[in-house]
């Protein structure tokens, strides 16, 4: 049975491969144009910093350099039920030097679609086991992010060789790019 998580709360991971799905509504009718989420996975080093650029995972690298972490593809409409992107794990394969994997969520051109993670409603992150499609976890964020337009749901992190996931839940309304310019 999966564990639903609070903002803050942390939880291990012990399935060595598992994936990460994430799943949004929006308010179609608020902006008048189409919203286009998008899931990025920074993978970091021990100095909370990208282990390289090709260690940004997201719709124009669909694939970290060993192949522990692969994104399934973009969902530009986010329509219907279920997880509208997945991101598969094999921590047997990640880098020894990979410390955290973070997770975040931005809106495609954001500003020029005067798009805000306020109109998107029923956002959540889990993670279920690959091969058993087990759930484990999920986290899902209850906060009105009126102004941002990226999100970092969650982080899988790695301490004493164990790997936890922690809900994170924290806005930025720089997109993208915040992001980029914290982890770079």
């Amino acid at each position: 049975m999966a564990i639903n998580l609070q903002k803050g709360q942390r939880e291990s991971i012990s399935a060595p491969k598992f994936t990460i799905g994430l799943g949004w509504d929006t308010n179609s009718s608020s902006t008048g144009t189409a919203f286009d989420l998008d899931a990025s996975i920074f993978i970091l080093g021990e100095n909370k910093k990208l282990v390289s650029d090709s260690h940004l995972v997201f719709y124009n690298n669909l694939k970290s350099p060993t192949e522990a972490v692969e994104h399934t593809g973009d969902n530009t409409t986010g329509d219907g039920d279920g997880d509208d992107e997945q991101i598969k794990v094999d921590l047997s394969k990640m880098e020894a030097t990979a410390y955290e994997i973070c997770i975040v969520v931005t809106i495609h051109d954001a500003e020029g679609r005067k798009q805000n993670f306020g109109q998107v409603r029923n956002s959540y992150v889990r993670i279920f086991d690959t091969n058993s499609n087990a759930e484990i976890l999920k986290y899902e964020l209850e906060e009105d992010f009126s102004i941002e337009t990226a999100v970092e749901f969650g982080r899988i992190y790695k301490r004493n060789n164990e790997w936890k996931f922690e809900a994170v839940g924290m806005g930025m309304k720089g997109g993208l790019e915040d992001f980029l310019n914290k982890y770079n």
